[in-house]
């Protein structure tokens, strides 16, 4: 059984996503993180089944420290929906350049269906208290969610979205 040692999968996410920012995803290859790590190739899947994985990894790891910004709102309506545009603004931003590479989206074409639904359900779950005196708390948390995705991936200020989710849920 091959040894895994912590710091060589942090070097290993770290040079990914430096890689990630300035090549692209068609040039950043498993062979290209290992050559930058000075580690074999053989190494990297020790750790790492795939580059997708590799990326996947890193993302996760954002996503996870992104919604747990998220979780940290207040209950207010309007703190916490800014809390969660804020979080998700950053964690856009952070992957814009992955987000935008048209080789990236081929790739993840087949999977964006099931990731969109589970990041919208997650952001549901955020938002569901905030709904609760409302006639389908469930469908409202679930609109709001959708609309809060789409509109903050388009670029749209939260000043804008906010007046016309808060007629929703006040």
């Amino acid at each position: 059984m091959p040894k895994i040692l912590e710091s060589v999968r942090e070097q290993l996410l770290l040079t990914a996503r430096a890689q990630i920012k300035q090549n692209g995803y068609a040039k950043t290859t498993i062979r290209s993180v290992a050559a930058e790590c000075g580690i074999a190739v053989g190494t990297v899947y020790n750790y790492f089944p795939s580059k997708d994985m590799l990326i996947a990894s890193f993302m996760a790891e954002d996503w996870r420290a992104c919604f747990e910004a998220m979780q940290q709102g207040e209950n207010a309506p309007k703190k916490r929906l800014n809390a969660i545009y804020t979080s998700l603004r950053s964690f856009i931003d952070g992957h814009r350049d992955l987000f935008m590479d048209p080789e990236a989206a081929r790739v993840y074409a087949a999977v964006f269906n099931a990731r969109h639904s589970q990041l919208r359900s997650q952001l549901a779950g955020l938002i569901l208290p905030l709904c609760a005196q409302q006639p389908d708390p469930a469908y409202l948390s679930t609109f709001i969610a959708e609309a809060l995705l789409t509109w903050t991936v388009e670029g749209t200020p939260f000043a804008q979205l906010y007046p016309v989710i808060s007629k929703l849920i006040l």
